[in-house]
């Protein structure tokens, strides 16, 4: 017999993937666009100081979590934090801090990109009119460097999107988690898995999308 397609027990429970897909936005928005962006800001003006030690310190952490999988750091977080030194936390706070953590190190190479494209002389404009330094960063340095930064910050974070897939492991429930549980309810494999395809595809499209409108907006006129 030839495999017959049944959409019925995915759409009977269609709210469930919705909210899974739902969960995974707002973490990922809130592990990259926020806590992510600081800590990639911070370490990002770390690499490009004139301190040796903060230099190498940034330096240190860029390179040890972009070769870590994101798989092995939350398993990590999430197993060895409570069982050898007592830190006892949420599954999804689990997930949020380590995409957090995981966002910042390629963060930081975006927004390193980004400072050292800037004209040398932007800095020296900026303390000419009575800025102080840090006043410089502020107001002159970090619009134009967020703003060079937008496109590949914008691939960034449809990647790291993505990755809030491998949280179903620690059963954060999320799109992936409940696309397991429909499926090994119903057995349904073909249906689950398309449809959770096809929501994750419209998702990445429109916030490419919604990126490349603001990405226009901001560009400086030619």
């Amino acid at each position: 017999m030839g495999y017959q397609l049944n959409f019925a027990p995915v759409w009977r429970d269609f709210d469930l993937l919705l909210s899974g897909l739902a969960l995974g936005l707002v973490m990922a928005i809130f592990s990259v666009l926020v806590v992510g962006n600081l800590i990639g800001l911070a370490a990002a003006f770390a690499m490009t100081s004139r301190s040796t030690a903060l230099r190498r310190i940034a330096s240190a952490y860029v390179t040890i979590i972009r070769n870590l999988p994101i798989f092995f750091l939350m398993l990590v977080t999430f197993f060895v934090l409570p069982q050898q030194f007592g830190i006892r936390i949420d599954k999804v706070q689990a997930f949020v801090g380590t995409l957090s953590i995981y966002a910042g190190a390629y963060l930081t190479e975006v927004y390193r990109g980004a400072l050292l494209a800037l004209p040398k002389g932007l800095r020296e404009a900026g303390l000419a009119i009575g800025l102080t330094e840090g006043q410089t960063r502020l107001w002159v340095i970090l619009p134009v460097m967020l703003r060079n930064a937008l496109p590949a910050l914008s691939n960034n974070f449809i990647s790291l999107f993505k990755d809030t897939s491998v949280a179903a492991a620690i059963a954060v429930p999320e799109l992936t988690f409940y696309a397991r549980q429909i499926n090994n309810n119903t057995f349904r494999v073909i249906e689950v898995w398309s449809v959770c395809s096809l929501m994750y595809v419209a998702v990445c499209y429109l916030i490419a999308a919604g990126l490349r409108v603001v990405e226009r907006r901001l560009a400086i006129p030619r």
